[in-house]
């Protein structure tokens, strides 16, 4: 039978008073203990006809508004949460049995934190958000391959700067749910609503 050993135990009296704390210190945690890239998360968002789709981003970035991650404004994730600027978050750590899901509001982050960013990014990547009409056809894999050189021959010499098109959202919760593995699927789920300026913290049957 699997074994679940975990630093945290939730209690009524210990947990910190907001979500971000304990998110943070999560992910600390496993960015040095997850076999694989610890800030892969799933991304849900839905359409302006509430159809849904889901797909894998990466967290770059949990501050006292929220949880943040940066992509092409011209894609399909984009034109969803233009349409309907709600999501949902789904952060699993296979080997340590835990998750955390985030469900609330979508803001665009200020130009400022989307440039700084953008300047720690590779210069490969970097080149890629340029060449890249995300979500958009493709007609074949050397089309993209010819962005890119071209890009390249544009930029030679000189720092890449961000594209317009390009930056980070924010996920401002109103919900954040922390769940930990435990034997026969009797499992602790410890959930923040929020409530005024302040948050609610509930315990939650597995």
């Amino acid at each position: 039978m699997t074994q679940f050993h975990h630093e945290h135990r939730f209690t009524m009296i210990t947990e910190p008073t907001d979500p971000f704390v304990l998110a943070r210190e999560l992910l600390e945690q496993r960015q040095t203990t997850e076999p694989t890239d610890a800030t892969a998360m799933t991304l849900a968002t839905a359409d302006a006809s509430g159809r849904p789709s889901a797909r894998m981003v990466l967290l770059k970035g949990i501050d006292d508004r929220g949880f943040v991650f940066f992509t092409n404004y011209e894609s399909r994730k984009s034109m969803d949460l233009a349409a309907n600027p709600f999501a949902a978050l789904c952060i699993h750590w296979a080997k340590a049995a835990e998750q955390i899901r985030v469900e609330g509001r979508i803001e665009r982050v200020s130009d400022a934190e989307s440039d700084a960013y953008f300047e720690t990014r590779g210069r490969g990547s970097q080149i890629g958000a340029w060449a890249s009409r995300q979500s958009a056809p493709l007609p074949s894999r050397e089309a993209l391959l010819d962005r890119v050189r071209e890009i390249e021959r544009r930029f030679e010499g000189r720092p890449v700067p961000r594209p317009e098109f390009w930056g980070g959202y924010r996920v401002v919760p109103e919900r954040v749910e922390f769940w930990y593995g435990q034997e026969n699927r009797l499992h602790d789920r410890v959930v923040y609503v929020r409530h005024g300026d302040g948050w609610r913290v509930e315990r939650l049957y597995p």
